[in-house]
């Protein structure tokens, strides 16, 4: 499981790059690139990492799910994801 303090840097930067989107994205369209950088710098979305939703773990992400694969056999083990299931042959 991920520090508590990465996983609220993360949240941070997650509500950050939500407030100015349409600010960035009106600057970029201008060409205005003087004042895009006057903007904070984690308002950026490529500072955005993907992370597990419930263990912030930041390797192993399933997209799909918006978990890492840890928490996504464990689920699956546990029958909380419907439909889906662990396969043996």
């Amino acid at each position: 499981m991920a520090k508590t303090s990465v996983k609220a840097r993360q949240r941070k930067r997650e509500k950050m790059v939500a407030q100015f989107e349409a600010k960035r994205a009106e600057l970029k369209k201008a060409g205005d690139y003087a004042a895009l950088d006057e903007l904070p710098k984690n308002s950026s979305k490529v500072r955005l990492k993907n992370r597990c939703q419930l263990t912030g773990r930041p390797k192993g992400y399933v997209r799909y799910f918006g978990i890492s694969r840890v928490a996504l056999r464990d689920m699956a083990l546990n029958g909380k994801i419907p439909g889906l299931k662990k396969a043996s042959w």
